[in-house]
Formats: structure tokens, C-alpha cells, sequence
């Protein structure tokens, strides 16, 4: 018989339990499938929270071919068989066929670039999943022909209302008297993953011999000692731990960033994830206050791509011991966060003739360049000039946080530009 967390799979948006901000009435990804035409996307969120199932039903509403390719087991010629299928399958009048890939953080350059031609052109619509931050795994090119959604973690009442379907409705499990007296284990062990949370209800009701079954905290986690493998240790409380990882870091305590690595690295979690982590935090947590810490970073990371485990385990935490110890500052962090919202509000300011590159006669002609003076001509290296668009002049968006590295780069900010830095 098929495993629980199976039986259970919904069938329609009405079954489909969470992500209300997706597919809630109004909704963005409820209203696409409602008008029953639906664009290419990537589904980002941690394992069970139905990504997969939200692809399936959406095939399902939409009554048109369904392809599934897994990253981890297909090649490029995988992907070049499912678009000659999806090419026959196509009928002028009818929506494109569905190719649903599962972890497409998993596939390589190459077998993303096999599909970029076959999602422009519409043969496929692309559904894709991932535990991984796109930005990082997906290429630039196909990303931009997708819509990116962000799945949750599913909310504790998200997952009793699991739970109490599960025992009044699957035809297994209702043949047992299930009494759900405490779900503190359940939920603590399944960290927001429906799948495993059903996976676990099902190991502890299948334990028992007798017809009802009482399920308290401690049966939960004494099944679980017996059973080790009973869940996905490599998928568990997954964002939790990365979360008390970088903040650990950030709040410069060694032991505590230590522990959390340790707990990763023993939940099978792939080394350049925590290698990420660490580039991510050396510049947006320490940044300007130690810039080696970015090198060191990056030198682990390196050496993970090099060695790989179980070595790569002592490069990382070099890195790690090395970037909470490190003294912090987030400005070049806040710096380029305001200097984005600023775009945003200003939209695209010229720039002053005297910045414009001149490479034709005409431009020089027009004054591109005219004006421009060339610092390394200047005592110190410098000259003041205005750098910024006239509607922005003096504007300040780097402030240093006054470490004793940046301590230094604002007495000389202080030095060259004189008022302007002393806001």
C-alpha cells in the first residue's frame, strides 16, 4: 500500500493545505489557475510544504499534459526527449504542456540552457522546485523567464489540521481509534514538513498493536529513538538551523556558530550550502569592519569545491570560528540597500556630461567628458568633483560604523571631502 503522506496527496486547491498567500482566494497563483493559463515559475521553499502536489494539481485543473523530470536522476537528453514529446502533444488551441522539474537546483549549466529555447518559444510551460535560493542555482536566463514564488513553512495549525485529517479520513487509518492527546514531538520533529510529519504519525500508529492508539509526546519520541531513519535527518528543521547559523555569527559567538555547523554537517547537509552561507555573511554581517574575513570566506569555499568531505569540515570551520570572532558592521550592506531604494525612487537620473564617456566625435562635440578631472593628475590622488547626479549632489549613502578599519576609511572620507562626511 502506498506510504501515508501518498494517500493523502490533494487533489484539488480546495484539499491543499497552507501557502494561502499563493493560492488563498485573490491569490496571485490562484487566480492564474483559475483563469486556466498559467506562465513559467520556480517554486522556492523548504522540503513538504507542496511544491510538488501544488504542480500536480495544477495539471490536474488544467487538463494538459504533465511531464516530470527529476534534477538528480535526469541528463540533457532526459530533458530533449520530454520537449520532443511536449512538441507532438501540442495542439494550437490548448495550453501548453506542463514539465514540472523537481530540485532544479540539481541541474547543471548545460541541462538548463537545454531548456531555455523550449520555454521562450512556449512548447513547455516550466514548473520548477527548490530548496536552494534560485539567484544562486538557476541561471540568469532562465530565470528571468519564470516567476519566482516563495513557499513557507508550514504554520502549527497548518499542520493539526494535517493531522486531523489524516486520522479521520485516510482509509487506514481511520479503521484505528487515534487520540492526538499531545503533538509537541510531532511538530518539533517534523520542523514544518508535512511529509515527514506524516511519515512520523504513521511509523508511531503502525508501532502499535492494540486498536486505539494514543499518541502523547514521549510514545512519539520514544519511536523515534528506536527508529532513527524514520525521518529525513538531512531535510531536518533545515531553515532553523541555517537561521540560529548566521546569527550566531552575527552575534560573535564562536561556540554557538560551532554547534549549529556541527548539527548541519551531521543532518547530511551538502557542504557548499554552509559555504554560501559563510561568503553571504562574511560581507553583509562583517564586511568593512575585517574585509579578509570575505577572502577567508571565499578561500573555504574554494577549498570545499577542492577537497569535499571529510576534510573540507576544518576549512569551514576555520571560516566560521574566524568570521564570529571578527568585529561586524553592515554598512557596505545598508549602504547598497539605500542606494537601491534610491533608484528606485529616482528612476534613471542623467549622468553629468563631465562622467559621459566620449569615444565619437560628436559626443565630444556636445561636451560628453568636458570637464572631468582626472584625480591621479592631483596631489593625493584627488580632486573634488562632483561624482553624483545633479539631482542628488552630497547625497550620502555609505555611513561608516566606526570600527577600527572603518574608523580609518572615514578619517580619510573625512580628509578628502571635509563637510560632506561630517552629517
Amino acid at each position: 500500500m502506498e506510504p501515508l503522506a501518498e494517500r493523502l496527496r490533494p487533489k484539488t486547491l480546495d484539499e491543499y493545505i497552507g501557502q494561502k498567500h499563493l493560492v488563498g482566494e485573490g491569490a496571485v497563483l490562484r487566480n492564474m489557475i483559475d483563469s486556466g493559463r498559467i506562465s513559467s515559475f520556480i517554486l522556492w521553499g523548504p522540503p513538504g510544504v507542496g511544491k510538488t502536489t501544488l504542480a500536480q494539481i495544477i495539471a490536474n485543473k488544467l487538463e494538459t499534459p504533465f511531464y516530470t523530470l527529476s534534477a538528480v536522476t535526469s541528463g540533457v537528453k532526459d530533458v530533449r526527449e520530454v520537449i520532443d514529446k511536449a512538441k507532438n502533444n501540442r495542439f494550437f488551441s490548448s495550453a501548453s504542456p506542463i514539465l514540472f522539474i523537481d530540485e532544479i537546483h540539481r541541474f547543471s549549466k548545460s541541462q538548463q540552457d537545454s531548456l531555455l529555447g523550449a520555454v521562450e518559444r512556449g512548447i513547455v510551460t516550466l514548473i520548477g522546485a527548490t530548496t536552494e535560493n534560485p539567484s544562486f542555482e538557476v541561471i540568469r536566463p532562465l530565470l528571468s523567464r519564470c516567476q519566482l514564488y516563495v513557499l513557507k513553512s508550514l504554520e502549527k495549525e497548518d499542520l493539526e489540521e494535517l493531522l486531523q485529517r489524516a486520522i479521520t479520513t485516510d482509509v487506514e487509518l481511520k479503521k484505528r481509534d487515534i487520540q492526538l492527546t499531545e503533538t509537541a514531538a510531532l511538530m518539533r520533529y517534523s520542523g514544518g514538513d508535512a511529509r515527514k510529519l506524516l511519515n512520523i504519525l504513521q511509523l508511531v500508529v503502525e508501532s502499535e498493536s492494540t486498536e486505539r492508539v494514543e499518541i502523547t509526546d514521549k510514545l512519539v519520541e520514544n519511536r523515534l529513538q528506536q527508529n532513527p531513519l524514520a525521518y529525513d535527518k538531512q531535510g531536518e528543521m533545515h531553515y532553523d538551523i541555517i537561521s540560529a547559523f548566521i546569527k550566531s555569527i552575527r552575534g560573535s559567538d564562536p561556540d554557538a556558530a560551532l554547534y549549529w555547523m556541527a548539527r548541519m554537517i551531521e543532518g547530511g547537509e551538502d557542504p557548499q550550502f554552509i559555504a554560501r552561507r559563510l561568503v553571504i555573511s562574511a560581507s553583509e554581517d562583517i564586511g568593512l569592519a575585517n574585509p579578509n574575513a570575505l577572502l577567508l570566506a571565499n578561500a573555504a569555499f574554494d577549498t570545499v569545491m577542492k577537497i569535499g568531505w571529510p576534510e573540507a569540515r576544518i576549512a569551514l570551520a576555520e571560516a566560521c570560528v574566524y568570521l564570529a570572532t571578527s568585529p561586524k558592521s553592515n554598512s557596505a550592506y545598508c549602504g547598497i540597500n539605500d542606494a537601491l531604494q534610491l533608484v528606485q525612487q529616482t528612476g534613471n537620473l542623467p549622468v553629468p556630461l563631465h562622467l559621459r564617456n566620449a569615444p565619437t566625435k560628436l559626443m565630444a562635440q556636445l561636451g560628453y567628458h568636458d570637464g572631468y578631472i582626472y584625480p591621479h593628475d592631483y596631489p593625493g590622488n584627488f580632486a573634488a568633483q562632483q561624482y553624483m547626479p545633479d539631482a542628488l549632489t552630497d547625497t550620502r549613502l555609505w555611513h561608516a560604523q566606526h570600527s577600527p578599519m572603518e574608523e580609518k576609511q572615514y578619517q580619510q572620507m573625512l580628509k578628502l571631502w571635509g563637510q560632506r562626511y561630517e552629517k
